[in-house]
């Protein structure tokens, strides 16, 4: 076991060679590296499978041998300062190296066919190759400085990655503001680890643990610094993992492709803070109210996050407040205590929601087919419905990751979820309350983007399928070269029209397009979907590179789910989750159940059940099929009397949709309080720097030129000048300067 154990600092550097490769062959061959793309994107799924297959061999061996393995090697010592790297091996590292290389592998096949056709392929595969290598050597870190140096590397892969696209402004400013987000808590994450090692000296998690304990045992330590230092390390995780107040960048990161959203900022970068959160967990156990204010701050997210989830238009926005609400859940945990139940939620929810943005992509890119590349309009799910009969296998998928985000057993959120909700309880009753009745809204907004996504009728305005209409429209092929075409729709609502295509061959994809420099550069352009030369404005489903890794996915989300199942008990009375989780008494809830009674779970299942039900129940009343348009009401279409309506649309409908469609006003807080506090300090700044400074400087300057002007004149060349202004200055001061002194 040792001997595999050694070997484990090569990790993070496997997949490492395919951004060096792409980096050196665009600068020194740029046209031979175009031409092996597909081979390169094949290698990093290669080098990825190598580490996925490393991590399911060193997570059998933690679950068969309970044991943790630590390497640590010093990189430079200056003194009494010593500063080491390594790499540590236990229950948490190989969680999340089995989140990250899983996911991770899925969503690069997918990323083949979705990303082929743009001409940042292969800049794509280097950003993403990268992000893998350093969240790898992230959760592999053996102290804070290192967690440290991968923390700045995978939020650089971020701000790469959400800017992909950076053409358009709106990407700009949204990379922008996660940048700028994340360092406001990064720099307190640093702060917190500096004030940390002058406290105790150590980097090391197991000596800073027992050295902060025993300072605070002792009483030999200020408590409100130390509680101060816990803070600042918190707020790196609340950056990263998007918690209330910091939050504000998550939406804005899906202007980045769609899988980054799955991997990225569903699955792995965004459930960092989770992992720093569950690393430092004995840390903050021995700071009184640290804990308390971690819980609050996740029950803050978990509500805030599903309010801000109810109206948005954009399907991606939606899943992204989905995201921000289930990190809450899981920092709520470990708030609580219940590090097993974070951990449980985390793993379930990460292939989960994987699934749920791969499927999302899926829909965006059916939707391309029609209205061509336009955020506003591919991912409206205003303008979506209907599509279960283009997108059968999608609509499946789909799904089951909303039936398990909402919690309908037996798909893998229920568990977990349910998990946290009897936690809760015990808690705090208020605390349960609130995550509970989130737990309904959960249910109602996925359940909400289900309907409006797949039933109904396509409510795309300028389509007519009655062909009753004719109508004209021009079409530019999204993956084909430029220049429109005129197509016009016939009462048969038929259209006739053949494109011709360059075809070259994949490593995924039998057939494929060319790339074109335009591509995702229109903005109102339609693409008209094809079958044996006849060509329908449908949407099409999508190809087998992309719907295998979303099969996969949900096949992880109907069983990955067991692992915790308090039904999957062995002779101890232990599931496989908590026997995975035994040796690692650093993270750990103390507290916890070795088994489950089986009474107590089926009531409090049955009461969550209930309440996902009841959330599914009322979006299916507020979003039947049938009315499910959104050409009337920008938020639903009612069914009941038109009295009660009004007083339901125009009262508590609307605020509730005020409420969430503008973001809670938050970012508009920030706007007015930040963004134009600074800027107007930035004018003030530079009013006084040209008005005062610099005309004080140039003033100066005028001044000796002018006077350097004057004395020159004085300077004749005549010494009978020299002598009369000599003796008149003597006069002056004989006669004048001399009285004056003696008088005083």
């Amino acid at each position: 076991m040792e001997h595999t154990y050694q070997y484990s600092w090569i990790i993070p550097f496997i997949t490492l060679p395919i951004p060096m490769v792409i980096v050196g062959g665009f600068l020194l061959f740029p046209t031979a590296t175009k031409k092996f793309r597909r081979m390169l994107s094949f290698l990093s799924v290669f080098l990825l499978s190598i580490v996925m297959l490393f991590a399911i061999n060193l997570l059998l061996q933690q679950i068969n041998r309970h044991s943790i393995y630590q390497s640590v090697w010093s990189w430079t010592i200056n003194n009494d300062f010593s500063l080491e790297f390594g790499f540590l091996i236990d229950p948490l590292t190989s969680i999340m190296l089995i989140l990250i290389t899983t996911v991770g592998m899925m969503v690069l096949i997918y990323s083949d066919n979705y990303m082929s056709h743009d001409k940042g392929y292969l800049r794509f595969f280097a950003y993403m190759s990268f992000f893998n290598s350093s969240m790898v050597g992230l959760v592999s870190s053996s102290n804070l400085i290192q967690i440290y140096f991968f923390w700045e590397l995978v939020g650089m892969c971020s701000y790469l990655l959400i800017g992909f696209w950076f053409t358009r402004p709106v990407v700009g400013n949204a990379c922008q503001k996660a940048f700028i987000t994340n360092r406001v808590g990064d720099f307190g994450f640093l702060l917190g680890i500096l004030g940390l090692y002058w406290i105790t000296g150590s980097l090391e998690f197991r000596d800073l643990f027992e050295i902060v304990k025993n300072l605070i045992h002792n009483n030999k330590v200020d408590l409100l610094f130390v509680t101060l230092c816990s803070l600042l390390l918190f707020s790196g995780a609340v950056a990263k993992s998007a918690q209330f107040p910091l939050h504000i960048w998550l939406p804005d990161a899906m202007e980045g492709p769609t899988p980054i959203s799955a991997l990225i900022h569903a699955a792995t970068m965004v459930a960092a803070g989770v992992f720093l959160v569950a690393r430092l967990l004995p840390l903050f156990r021995v700071i009184p109210y640290i804990m308390n204010f971690i819980a609050l701050i996740g029950l803050v997210t978990v509500l805030l996050g599903a309010t801000l989830a109810l109206a948005q238009k954009d399907i991606k926005k939606g899943l992204a407040y989905s995201t921000m609400s289930q990190l809450g859940y899981m920092i709520l945990a470990l708030g609580m205590g219940s590090a097993r139940s974070s951990l449980f939620h985390l793993i379930t929810h990460a292939y989960s929601k994987a699934l749920l943005f791969l499927g999302s992509g899926s829909i965006i890119h059916s939707m391309e087919a029609i209205v061509g590349y336009s955020p506003h309009k591919s991912q409206n799910m205003g303008l979506m419905g209907g599509l279960t009969k283009h997108v059968p296998i999608t609509k499946i998928s789909f799904l089951l990751g909303t039936l398990s985000l909402s919690g309908i057993p037996p798909f893998a959120c229920f568990w977990s979820k349910d998990e946290i909700l009897s936690d809760s309880w015990l808690y705090s009753p208020i605390f349960a309350i609130i995550a509970c009745y989130t737990a309904g809204l959960t249910a109602f907004y996925m359940f909400r983007i289900y309907l409006l996504t797949f039933e109904g009728h396509l409510n795309i305005h300028f389509q007519n399928y009655s062909g009753k209409k004719s109508s004209s429209f021009y079409s530019i092929s999204l993956w084909g070269k430029g220049g429109s075409r005129l197509i016009k729709k016939t009462n048969s609502f038929l259209t006739f029209l053949k494109i011709n295509t360059n075809k070259r061959a994949s490593f995924f994809l039998k057939k494929t397009y060319r790339a074109d420099l335009n591509v995702r550069k229109s903005s109102s352009t339609f693409h008209i979907s094809y079958l044996n030369n006849i060509f329908f404005p449908y949407p099409q489903e999508a190809n087998n590179t992309m719907l295998v890794p979303m099969l996969v996915l949900a096949s992880f989300t109907l069983f990955i789910g067991f692992i915790g199942s308090p039904f999957n008990q062995e002779e101890e009375g232990l599931d496989i989750l908590s026997k995975l989780l035994i040796p690692s008494l650093y993270f750990l809830d103390q507290n916890s159940k070795e088994s489950t009674d089986c009474y107590q779970f089926l009531t409090n299942a049955t009461f969550s059940v209930s309440i996902a039900f009841f959330g599914i129940f009322i979006a299916s009343f507020l979003y039947k099929p049938v009315y499910s348009s959104l050409q009337n009401l920008d938020f639903l279409n009612l069914t009941v009397k038109k009295g009660f309506q009004k007083i339901l649309r125009d009262k508590i409908i609307y605020l509730i949709y005020a409420w969430s469609y503008n973001r809670g006003y938050i970012d508009a807080l920030y706007t007015k309080s930040l963004t134009s506090g600074l800027r107007r300090l930035a004018e003030f700044t530079h009013f006084f720097d040209k008005q005062v400074i610099d005309r004080i400087i140039n003033g100066l300057g005028f001044s000796s030129f002018f006077l350097g002007e004057g004395i020159k004149y004085l300077g004749g060349g005549r010494i009978s000048s020299y002598l009369l202004f000599y003796l008149f200055s003597i006069f002056i001061f004989l006669f004048l300067v001399v009285p004056f002194y003696f008088n005083f």
